[in-house]
């Protein structure tokens, strides 16, 4: 199953787990740590891989006109009924929207679970203008390389890399809270790959924010890397 597909077939669950926002990092810390790259609003903004709204919904709260794109159709009728505004359904990697519309395209965890990301970079340049801005949160790269060993929560346990961190390579994480269950299907690259992806479509990368959590496993390695970057 392409990962378009997967993430499709979580929708119910994605929308109860962010609406009960169980453990939810955006709430917690991320959207904040994410926010503080954003530029001023422009004409528009483009959310790639909107979800179920709730990053529209924080940024239209900051003044910015925006256009949502999610690949699944469920869960942009979860936003449709929540903020009345229309979502355009596609996948990133070929919008159906003009070249150079846009003065900021954010991408919130998103690009780590598209099939084609260098497609969906090169999208996103094409409909900024130059000297538009691209916001990209993803799952940190070290993170989704390896995994901490099993043990009790309170326990200092050892981060483990068993496979090639270089090789691309599909992989689940399946969550449980207060009995919501989640499954995330994504893909493992390395920051490499990001990084040509974001040179090749014509990006100047201008900041680099590691992310992690203020307690926890998460304070000794970053859970998330966010990147602003700029259309030449």
């Amino acid at each position: 199953m392409s990962l378009r597909g997967a993430w499709d077939e979580q929708a119910h669950n994605w929308i109860g787990w962010t609406r009960n926002s169980l453990d939810d990092t955006f709430y917690r810390f991320h959207g904040d740590r994410f926010f503080e790259l954003l530029p001023p609003a422009g004409r528009l903004t483009v959310d790639l891989g909107a979800g179920e709204g709730r990053v529209a919904r924080a940024l239209r709260a900051l003044g910015h006109t925006v256009v949502e794109v999610d690949a699944s159709a469920r869960l942009a009728a979860a936003s449709i009924a929540l903020s009345g505004q229309p979502v355009v359904v596609a996948d990133a990697a070929c919008l159906p929207l003009r070249s150079g519309i846009a003065d900021v395209a954010v991408a919130f965890m998103s690009f780590q679970d598209v099939d084609d990301m260098p497609a969906a970079v090169a999208e996103a340049a094409r409909v900024l203008r130059p000297g538009g801005r691209l916001l990209m949160a993803i799952v940190h790269p070290i993170n989704s390389g390896g995994e901490f060993e099993p043990g009790p929560a309170d326990m200092v346990r050892r981060f483990v890399i068993t496979e090639p961190y270089f090789v691309h390579r599909r992989y689940v994480d399946d969550v449980d809270r207060d009995g919501r269950t989640m499954r995330f299907s994504s893909e493992h690259r390395p920051i490499e790959s990001y990084s040509r992806a974001l040179e090749a479509a014509g990006f100047v990368i201008e900041a680099l924010r590691e992310v992690g959590d203020i307690e926890g496993k998460w304070t000794r390695m970053p859970l998330f890397l966010d990147v602003a970057a700029v259309r030449r």
